[in-house]
């Protein structure tokens, strides 16, 4: 069931946790306002644990980055486009999930402002569609290059289809992926044990 506030509304998806958030945008003939996080809010919703670092990528067009996680210290992310477009994914990794191994994917633009909260427990990763895009999210805990791990963005259990011809007809070559995101184990192979009863948000 959504859950329309204030200033936000909280629109559940398939996953467990993970909510599309539309904020009010208050626009005229100079612009417009928004908020795009409040934390009596966000607590209202089920979101309430602190926000403690905020993250800025910049990307051209066709790069694909993920599926991320940290295996220690789960992140859960609020994510937003301020620039351009993505195809953003989600997959479930906690173990008892009714969703286990489920992805969940949606066009970003930053003209609709529209966000995801992603809970702690998922990997995450998304696709440029457009050139110059900018891409911001908040987490719940600090990035550890060492905890770092990801799940290939490519594998057929989980089969996310990602709109690569959006990118045109030979989409998939001119992918740009870094070699770390190309070498990712497919979750069978995944050496993580998050606790669905813990991280549901």
């Amino acid at each position: 069931m959504n859950m329309s506030l204030n200033k936000f509304t909280f629109n559940p998806t398939n996953i467990s946790g993970l909510f599309l958030i539309e904020p009010k945008v208050y626009g005229d003939h100079r612009g417009f306002f928004m908020e795009y996080y409040n934390h009596e809010e966000f607590t209202r919703a089920g979101i309430g644990l602190p926000f403690v670092q905020d993250n800025h990528s910049r990307s051209g067009r066709g790069v694909l980055r993920g599926l991320h996680f940290q295996k220690r210290h789960p992140q859960g992310k609020l994510i937003r486009v301020v620039s351009g477009g993505v195809y953003d994914v989600a997959v479930d990794l906690r173990r008892g999930s009714p969703t286990y191994g489920k992805w969940f994917g949606l066009e970003l633009k930053a003209e609709e402002h529209k966000m995801v909260y992603v809970p702690r427990g998922c990997a995450h990763g998304f696709l440029t569609l457009t050139d110059n895009v900018d891409f911001m999210y908040k987490c719940t805990d600090y990035y550890d290059a060492s905890d770092e791990a990801g799940l290939a963005w490519d594998d057929p259990t989980v089969g996310v289809d990602w709109p690569l011809d959006r990118l045109g007809a030979d989409g998939r070559k001119i992918l740009k992926i870094s070699e770390r995101d190309k070498k990712w184990p497919k979750l069978e192979g995944l050496d993580v044990d998050f606790d669905y009863n813990k991280y549901k948000i």
